[in-house]
């Protein structure tokens, strides 16, 4: 019997610089994408933007969320292309 269960450190996520700095660009969208949610889920104001509505702060949230998966799924899957001997 084959245990064929993928844990967290079998995507390698920390193996090169390219995958390390793609986790770390996923965790940030996706904090910030939670901050910009909150904030215009409680109709703050940032500096430069203005007061925000709930709507901003939705899409905000949803920017985040998406920018953070897609940064994820490329750490987690795709190679740096540099310094890799295929034998192109």
């Amino acid at each position: 019997m084959t245990n064929s269960t993928a844990g967290l450190g079998d995507l390698g996520l920390f193996e090169t610089r390219f995958s390390t700095g793609a986790t770390v660009v996923a965790v940030l969208a996706v904090v910030l994408g939670i901050a910009l949610g909150v904030m215009g889920y409680q109709e703050m104001s940032l500096p430069l933007a203005g007061e925000l509505s709930i709507i901003t702060g939705m899409v905000g949230l949803l920017f985040g969320l998406f920018f953070g998966i897609v940064a994820f799924v490329a750490a987690a899957y795709m190679d740096s292309g540099y310094g890799d001997d295929h034998g192109h």
